[in-house]
C-alpha cells in the first residue's frame, strides 16, 4: 500500500504543535519561579531549583531564557501580566471592587511582602516593587469618583488603607479571616470617601512642601 503524505499539510501542523510545546514548557517554568519565589528569597533561587520544579533540565532553562538574569526579567514580566489581569480596572462600585482586590492579596500578599523586604538588596525584587506601586496608586485613582479624583489627599489615604500591609496587618498579624479582612479595609475605605465629601472644598487640594 503506499501511504501519500501532504508535506504542505503536515509541516504548518508540526510548527504549530511546536510552538504549542515550547509556549507550555516556557510557562511551566515561569510559573516554577513565581512559586519559589514565594517559598524563598529570590537570592537563594537557582536556576536547578527552578529547572526541577518545571521537570525540565537546567539546559532547557538556558534555551529559553539564556541566563538567570534573564530569566528573573522574564519572571518580572509575566508576574506583572498576571497581576494587571486579576487586578482588573475598578468598576466604581467599591464594595465589589474591594472584593477583588482582597481576593488579589489572599494570592499574590504574601509575595508581595516578601519582594518589599527584599527591595533595598535586590535589584530585580526593587523592579517588581516599584512597578507594584505605580499600579496600585493607579488603581486607586480609578476608583475614585470624577468629584474626588482630583485631590491628592484622598488618593493618597486610599493607597494607605487598601496597602497590601493592610492586608497583612488584618489578615497575617491579627489572623482575621479573608470575609472579616474585607469588611474591614472596606470600612476604612467608606470612611476616606466618606470624610472628604463631608469637607470637599470648591478647590481640591495639593500636596504642600
Amino acid at each position: 500500500m503506499l501511504i501519500v503524505v501532504n508535506m504542505k499539510t503536515s509541516r504548518p501542523y508540526e510548527q504549530t504543535a511546536r510552538r504549542a510545546a515550547t509556549a507550555q514548557t516556557r510557562a511551566a517554568i515561569l510559573d516554577a519561579g513565581l512559586a519559589l519565589s514565594r517559598e524563598k528569597l529570590s537570592v537563594e533561587i537557582v536556576l536547578s531549583d527552578i529547572a526541577e520544579r518545571a521537570n525540565v533540565s537546567v539546559q532547557t532553562v538556558l534555551r529559553h531564557f539564556s541566563s538567570r538574569e534573564g530569566l528573573f526579567d522574564a519572571l518580572h514580566a509575566y508576574g506583572a501580566e498576571r497581576v494587571r489581569e486579576q487586578r482588573r480596572t475598578p468598576t466604581g462600585h467599591l464594595d465589589d471592587d474591594m472584593r477583588v482586590l482582597v481576593e488579589h492579596y489572599e494570592q499574590w500578599g504574601d509575595l508581595s511582602i516578601s519582594l518589599l523586604a527584599q527591595e533595598n538588596t535586590d535589584p530585580h525584587a526593587r523592579a517588581v516593587t516599584t512597578q507594584g506601586r505605580a499600579l496600585h496608586r493607579s488603581w486607586v485613582e480609578h476608583l475614585v469618583s470624577a468629584d474626588l479624583v482630583n485631590d491628592v489627599a484622598v488618593i493618597d489615604e486610599l493607597v494607605v488603607v487598601t496597602d497590601v500591609y493592610c492586608w497583612k496587618l488584618l489578615r497575617r498579624d491579627r489572623g482575621l479571616s479573608v470575609e472579616s479582612t474585607y469588611e474591614r479595609m472596606l470600612s476604612l475605605a467608606h470612611g476616606v470617601l466618606q470624610h472628604h465629601r463631608h469637607t470637599a472644598s470648591p478647590t481640591p487640594r495639593r500636596d504642600t512642601p
